[in-house]
């Protein structure tokens, strides 16, 4: 007798488009059903997303889930036990929609045929029916964690659109290898493919042809075998980001690049050949950068610059707290080590929220990084505060649930423990009206507290909480269209560099955006969704004058313990570095 599902029954019953299966007592059922998927899964033809991850039994997805899920965006199947063979019964038709797919941590030597593994004979890898390709909206492609030694071109015919290829933790030997085809369609392998990430692999050999890929940005090779880099990398024309770091490079000029994170200097460095370079060489060179320019008017029109050249326009002034007549300092209490151990603050002056959505943009770049580079806050948590309504010092503290009282953004004071179980509720309702699984917006970090006795907090001088990280800052120092000093605060319970680095990514997009305003002028009006909850905004003319070319001023901020002694500071002389290649920090 089969095993009752009652997570499938409640899906069918509520018709839920979301489902996540985990936890021992499915692994049980896997096992027992012979480590493949349930059958009754195939009669949720409304899912749009599916995980089950984690599960060392499942070692098959059984014949059919293609067909049976046609509304599937999001297939994550992390941490299982998969195979080729097993993979391929699932996968074995096309899914139309299917927009996400982690397979990383299955363990796999070999891609199934619908991603441009070995096909049958006579079948082309990675087509669907008709040769048409298997994933034809597939973006994200996650194959992190496994055995693949190479990759085949197949995968760029099964999913044309791809802009994520994650490779990292492989036993790949070359890049690209073989996944770029000799013949593609419009626009070459992979027009769209943005990041490749294929750290901690046994590359020996990064392939000129990697400057095939005409839309790459961010490009991941760190903790590899590479001995050099090829003169191709400087006509990738969008690459901006790049990790070579963990090779053994033999140009020790170019390594010291390489650790000091200088994507523009590295790139600009092969462009001129690096050293040691002849005469024919140089003729190529100048060649590749006939090629690159033609690319990029081709790309941005024939008056628009170069963007990495813009960006590096971006000015950041930083004080250091020897010039600094008062300077903002974070004292640490040691109950914050079991909880939330890392922080890292700066004050930043200068930027201007009037104008227009200035204050929109501002806050749906800081939602949009606590979605990316903080991993959805599990990494870290971003707060930001009107630095004009904090009164220093500052305390970094923790304080049981029933203790802990907090004025959250939009909300009356309420007790830490009772805003998360209001938070619950409101989680559990919204996901009742929209028939899912899962939670969405504020609620799904509610987990992050799970088993803490404490809960982390930053106090001001007179004892009021203004910020309960990784859940809400307090409506006390909210920001608003007229601030114009900021507090910027990150935390984390994994570490201080990932602080450190969120940090940079921070003031530089702050600095994006208020370049952005200053460029595009627009009137001063009320921001309706931010205003609602505030009272008169304070115009002065004088704080809307800003020449152009003025920077934003980083002051630095102190972490101490609760001696006095210094924990942290930020910045140093060596932060702000993952970003210098698109901002100008002078010290």
């Amino acid at each position: 007798m089969a095993a009752a599902w009652p997570e499938l029954e409640a899906a069918a019953r509520e018709r839920r488009r979301e489902l996540a299966l985990a936890g021992a007592a499915v692994a049980e059922r896997v096992a027992a059903g012979g480590g493949r998927l349930p059958e009754a899964l195939l009669a949720l033809p409304q899912l749009q997303s599916l995980e089950l991850s984690g599960c060392a039994a499942l070692r098959e997805l059984g014949p059919g889930l293609a067909a049976a899920l046609p509304a599937l965006h999001t297939l994550v199947l992390r941490g299982n036990a998969l195979g080729p063979a097993g993979l391929g019964a699932g996968l074995g038709g096309p899914l139309p929609a299917l927009r996400l797919l982690d397979l990383s941590g299955n363990g796999l030597e070999a891609l199934p045929a619908a991603l441009g593994g070995a096909a049958e004979p006579g079948a082309a890898p990675g087509g669907g029916p008709g040769g048409a390709p298997a994933f034809p909206q597939l973006r994200c492609l996650n194959l992190s964690a496994n055995r693949l030694r190479e990759l085949g071109p197949g995968l760029a015919l099964a999913a044309p659109q791809l802009q994520a290829l994650l490779l990292s933790g492989n036993r790949l030997r070359a890049l690209p290898g073989g996944l770029l085809p000799p013949a593609a369609g419009p626009g070459g392998p992979f027009p769209l493919l943005s990041c490749l990430e294929a750290a901690d692999n046994e590359v020996a050999e990064l392939g000129a042809d990697i400057a095939a890929l005409p839309a790459l940005k961010s490009l991941d090779v760190a903790n590899n075998q590479l001995k050099e880099l090829p003169a191709a990398l400087a006509d990738c024309p969008r690459l901006k980001e790049a990790n070579f770091r963990g090779n053994q490079l033999k140009d020790k000029r170019l390594e010291k690049m390489v650790n000091g994170c200088q994507t523009k200097a590295i790139l600009e460095y092969l462009r001129a050949g690096g050293r040691g370079k002849g005469k024919a060489e140089s003729t190529r060179e100048e060649a590749r950068k006939k090629k690159r320019e033609k690319q990029q008017k081709k790309d941005g029109g024939d008056g628009e610059p170069d963007e990495v050249e813009e960006a590096s326009k971006l000015l950041v002034k930083v004080l250091h707290v020897s010039e600094n007549p008062a300077p903002l300092v974070v004292k640490a209490s040691p109950g914050v080590k079991d909880v939330r151990p890392f922080i890292v603050c700066c004050v930043l002056k200068g930027v201007n929220l009037k104008p227009g959505n200035a204050l929109k943009r501002f806050l749906s770049a800081q939602t949009k990084l606590h979605e990316d580079i903080c991993e959805k806050r599990t990494a870290a948590t971003i707060a930001t505060h009107d630095l004009q309504l904090i009164k220093g010092p500052l305390i970094y503290d923790v304080r049981p649930p029933d203790e802990l009282k907090i004025i959250p953004l939009g909300r009356k004071e309420i007790k830490a423990k009772d805003l998360l179980r209001q938070l619950q509720l409101e989680a559990e309702e919204q996901r009742k009206q929209k028939k899912r699984q899962n939670v969405s917006g504020l609620h799904k970090y509610l987990q992050l507290l799970d088993g803490k006795d404490n809960y982390p907090c930053l106090v001001d001088a007179e004892g009021i909480v203004i910020s309960f990280p990784p859940i809400t800052n307090s409506e006390k120092t909210k920001i608003r269209k007229d601030t114009r000093d900021l507090f910027l605060e990150v935390t984390s319970d994994t570490s201080l560099q990932i602080c450190k680095d969120v940090m940079d990514t921070l003031i530089l997009k702050i600095a994006e955006l208020n370049r952005f305003t200053l460029e595009n002028k627009e009137d001063s009006g009320s921001d309706n969704e931010s205003d609602a909850l505030r009272g008169p905004v304070n115009l002065n003319p004088s704080q809307n004058i800003q020449t152009m070319n003025s920077p934003l001023v980083v002051e630095q901020v102190r972490v101490v313990d609760a001696d006095g002694n210094l924990k942290v500071l930020y910045p140093s002389k060596t932060d702000l570095s993952t970003v210098s290649s698109l901002l100008t920090v002078i010290r």
